[in-house]
């Protein structure tokens, strides 16, 4: 690439250098300096009298001594970073002499610094002068090139004056002007002529062999040197720039034109040209015009400073004077010219070269060059971002994005986005979201807008890369899911949710979106316990209603505690491919437990589509498969799941019925509400459905053994007009009154009549209430028929009622008559006369005898009784004295009577008498026992006889005191 073609630029300020005036010791670059080299931080000046002058950073002398007697000093190198100094002084009477100096160490004597070593450099015994001069930082080999074309090489330990051995490695005919080391697993030693180029290897792997050509041209004095960064060598000659590396010839840069010096500073070559020669017509006219100003102008030098990596002229400007060299040092170039003028040329800050780069709109070459600088990536994207900036003016808008995403980690994604949201570059904002997303930059909203753009280009194949690229998603997976949703793309929503186990969502989209509701409960019945239930729940009565028998036999399973997550055993099927939302189902199956996808087809494919799976394998996997352990809900939770399928319902709560070990609790709960549903399906059918379900209540109710409790049964059965319910109930807790009292109020006569027949006899009472109600209506007295007699009859015949009450009852209404009643008021006169007679009789005898008796006590109290028995009571034997005689008219020989503690009875009358006591003392015991006389009060059904028997027992009596 010819120099033609570089961009120039001004990227170093120069300036002038005047040294200080230092009266007797100035600072001089005149004529007499013959040579200059730089290092730690100081200049040092070789003069053609054979001294040394070290200049500070101030290029003030800061020391001076004589290093040669004999001659100038043309060659100098200070040992960075160390106080070495090399010089050679040339005087061509005489060798070369090398000295090696140590800066930190001074003569006793005379104050200079001490030389270390001093060496004569052989040339064959042939004066020729020194032409190019090369050391290794260590000094341990030096190369010295010579006018006539040899070249010397020295070995040894200079520094410590040990000795070195000089041996001629390489002559020629033509001069060397150039002598550069370049150090590696060999040390080579690069020469040049004025006519070739060539290498050395003098240590290492091929020591001892000829000089090898790189190529047939040299260069001129001056014109060579090494760039340090990479050890390679840097030839200029009047074509080109010229690289040689380790394998020859490198690249090479046309820059046509004389050159006369060449060195590199940093990554820079700095290039001097000497004026060109002009012998053109118009040029002599100009010079004889102008005189001496018009001549100096065409001898004027050219110094180039070029990067020849990123191939652009750092800086360029022509000097009026000739230039005598360049030398590097504090981080800056130094030109010096044969007039004694010194320049310094200081690199601007990379921010200034950047600045005068986007102000060429030069983005490429910032760019390069701010990487070439290793500045940081967040320096880099705002060049990106610039130069994508200054793209999108000019409406390249696809490169413009290459610059966005290359500076994407440091930008506002906003600031991009909103140049691109136009829909003609709806392309360049897609490509941008999804770097966003690859950097994991992004937010919801970013998803949200390429979610958005995908849609809008209805771009599938991106949709699907996007969401189902491998490795961890750099999305949001909620936000993703909703904006698929919305878009209408359900299958690729239902494998983000299933992929990332978001198993409510999934169930969601298939019952929401894609309405499969088969599916849905497939894949449902194939999750776990703990993530089954919610579903199940939250979507029940949609699964019910599409779905009524599998969805309820899922409630059973969970409810009863074999809830067990299908498992199908694969066998090999036909992949034919399924569209829609199906396919959204069965592209979940790499991320479902086992999923069954031959279960799920669409309509169009039911009759194609080969059976996956064998329900005989899949039965046997889940039975040989335990129920996992869960904490099974409490039945009632599933209620209201069933509310509008009664039927569902009701084979629900049966199943959940025939299992043990339900606890008394949920009994309750279900007996209850299989009641409820019963009654509730009866009072939907007619006819002989609807007996069949009131027969199937009210066998529930039947059972002594099922908890129902009786108010919750006599509330549904009024609710639902279920009067065997309610009888039922009433029946079982004796509340038979009730039971009548329900037909009576219902106007039920019929029913009244058969509740008396049956509860009757267990419930006198109601003979009474069915006299009232059947004579409450002349309605109710017709329906009744000759059941009054009867009732009239029963009352009559256990005495429920006086007749005076009966004749109330009859009158209150004014419904039945005197001719309904005529003989039952016959026969109770008729009756109520003879007991009336024979409780006269009875009065009567006992008062008779009570009269007797009363005599006989008095009688046996107030005069004498006469006693003539002549056989003895006891043993039957004549009578004899001593002889004992009882007032009851039994006489006993006195040996035939049992005496005990003194008192005699009559053994005869005896146990009549003991008995009489005993009847004496229990009434007396029942005096006071209350609670005996009321019982048999309430009892009894002549109440006055029994007042009458208990007062005759004392119970009402005054008690004595004693």
């Amino acid at each position: 690439m010819a120099l033609t073609s570089w961009k120039v630029f001004n990227f170093f300020d120069v300036s002038q250098v005047k040294p200080p005036d230092d009266g007797d010791n100035p600072t001089r670059f005149d004529n007499d300096l013959s040579c200059i080299c730089t290092g730690s931080d100081n200049i040092f000046l070789g003069s053609n009298d054979g001294h040394v002058r070290i200049l500070s950073q101030a290029f003030k002398v800061i020391r001076s001594f004589k290093a040669h007697d004999r001659g100038s000093i043309t060659h100098m190198k200070q040992v960075e970073g160390t106080s070495l100094l090399v010089t050679i002084a040339e005087d061509l009477s005489i060798e070369p002499v090398l000295k090696v100096w140590a800066l930190d160490k001074t003569e006793k004597k005379t104050g200079e610094p001490r030389c270390q070593s001093t060496l004569s450099i052989q040339n064959g015994r042939r004066q020729f002068p020194i032409s190019a001069f090369a050391a290794l930082e260590d000094l341990s080999q030096l190369a010295v090139g010579f006018a006539n074309g040899s070249v010397t090489v020295v070995r040894g330990d200079l520094i410590h004056d040990r000795g070195a051995k000089q041996r001629t490695v390489f002559e020629s005919q033509e001069p060397i002007t150039g002598v550069e080391f370049r150090v590696g697993p060999t040390t080579t030693l690069y020469l040049a002529t004025t006519n070739r180029i060539l290498t050395l290897t003098i240590s290492g792997k091929g020591q001892g062999q000829p000089a090898r050509a790189l190529e047939d041209s040299g260069c001129g004095l001056g014109c060579m040197t090494v760039d340090k960064r990479n050890g390679d060598i840097v030839v200029v000659r009047d074509d080109a720039i010229y690289y040689y590396g380790e394998n020859g010839r490198g690249p090479c840069f046309a820059f046509d034109g004389p050159k006369k010096l060449v060195d590199m500073y940093k990554d820079y070559v700095a290039l001097v040209s000497p004026p060109r020669a002009t012998s053109t017509k118009k040029g002599n006219i100009v010079r004889r015009f102008g005189g001496a100003q018009a001549d100096e102008y065409y001898n004027t030098s050219t110094f180039t400073i070029l990067d020849t990596d990123l191939k652009y002229v750092a800086h360029s400007e022509a000097l009026v004077s000739q230039v005598k060299t360049l030398f590097i040092e504090w981080g800056d170039l130094f030109l010096l010219t044969l007039d004694g003028k010194l320049f310094r040329y200081r690199e601007k800050t990379l921010q200034q070269k950047l600045d005068v780069l986007y102000q060429r709109n030069l983005y490429v070459l910032a760019i390069n060059l701010a990487q070439k600088a290793g500045v940081d990536a967040a320096q880099q994207n705002i060049i990106f971002r610039k130069y994508g900036d200054y793209l999108y003016q000019k409406g390249d808008y696809d490169t413009a994005m290459q610059q966005y995403l290359r500076a994407i980690d440091n930008t506002e994604p906003s600031q991009v986005i909103r140049k691109f949201l136009d829909t003609q570059r709806i392309h360049n904002l897609i490509e941008y979201l999804e770097e966003l997303h690859e950097h994991r930059k992004n937010t919801a909203d970013h998803t949200t807008l390429l979610l958005n753009c995908y849609a809008k280009l209805k771009d599938i194949d991106k949709l699907e890369k996007f969401i189902k690229a491998p490795g961890e998603p750099n999305f949001d997976i909620d936000t993703a899911i909703t904006m698929c949703r919305q878009g209408g793309y359900y299958e690729q929503a239902a494998y983000l949710a299933t992929k990332h186990g978001e198993h409510d969502l999934v169930v969601d989209i298939l019952i929401e979106d894609s309405k499969t509701y088969d599916a849905a409960l497939d894949y449902i019945w194939r999750l776990e316990p703990a993530a089954a239930y919610p579903n199940a729940m939250k979507y029940a009565r949609v699964l019910l209603e599409h779905c009524p028998k599998e969805t309820t036999q899922l409630f059973i399973d969970y409810y009863t505690g074999k809830y067990r997550p299908k498992k199908d055993v694969p066998v090999p099927n036909d992949p034919t491919p399924q569209g829609g939302a199906v396919s959204a189902v069965q592209n979940l199956a790499s991320y479902l437990p086992y999923v069954n996808t031959a279960n799920i087809t669409s309509p169009g494919a039911k009759g194609n589509q080969k059976a996956s799976i064998s329900e005989v394998q899949a039965a046997e996997a889940d039975a040989a498969q335990p129920p996992p352990e869960y904490d099974v809900p409490k039945p009632r939770t599933a209620f209201s799941s069933f509310v509008d399928h009664p039927d569902e319902f009701i084979v629900f709560l049966e199943a959940c019925l025939r299992e043990e070990n339900v606890e008394e609790g949920d009994k309750i709960d279900l007996y209850t509400t299989l009641f409820e549903m019963y009654l509730e399906k009866a009072n939907e059918k007619k006819g002989s459905e609807k007996e069949e379900w009131e027969s199937k209540a009210k066998g529930l109710i039947e059972d002594k053994d099922i908890p129902i409790d009786t108010s919750n049964v006599l509330l549904l059965s009024h609710l639902s007009d279920f009067r065997d319910g309610t009888i039922l109930v009433r029946e079982q807790q004796g509340l038979r009154f009730d039971i009548f009292r329900s037909y009576t109020s219902a106007n039920d006569t019929v029913g009244a009549i058969k509740a008396l027949r049956k509860y009757g006899p267990e419930e006198p009472q109601l003979y009474p209430a069915a006299l009232a109600y059947f004579t409450s209506s002349p309605r109710i007295l017709g329906e009744a028929g000759d059941e009054l007699d009867v009732v009239l009859k029963k009352i009559d015949e256990d005495h429920l009622m006086a007749p005076l009450q009966v004749i109330q009852t009859l009158s209150t209404n004014a419904v039945a008559t005197m001719g309904m009643v005529k003989k039952y008021l016959s026969d109770t006169i008729e009756r109520e006369r003879s007991e009336i007679s024979y409780n006269r009789r009875l009065i009567e005898s006992y008062q008779t005898e009570t009269e007797a008796k009363r005599k006989e006590i008095d009688e046996l109290s107030t005069k004498p009784a006469v006693f003539n028995p002549k056989r003895c009571s006891a043993c039957g034997g004549s009578l004899d004295l001593p002889t004992v005689h009882f007032m009851c008219k039994h006489s006993f020989h006195q040996r035939c009577l049992n005496s005990i503690d003194g008192e005699v009875e009559c053994p005869t009358c005896a146990p009549q008498n003991a008995t009489i006591r005993a009847m004496r003392k229990a009434q007396e015991e029942t005096a006071h026992r209350h609670d005996m006389f009321q019982d048999a009060l309430q009892r009894s059904q002549d109440r006055f006889g029994t007042i009458s028997e208990f007062f005759g027992r004392g119970v009402m009596s005054v008690p004595t005191k004693d």
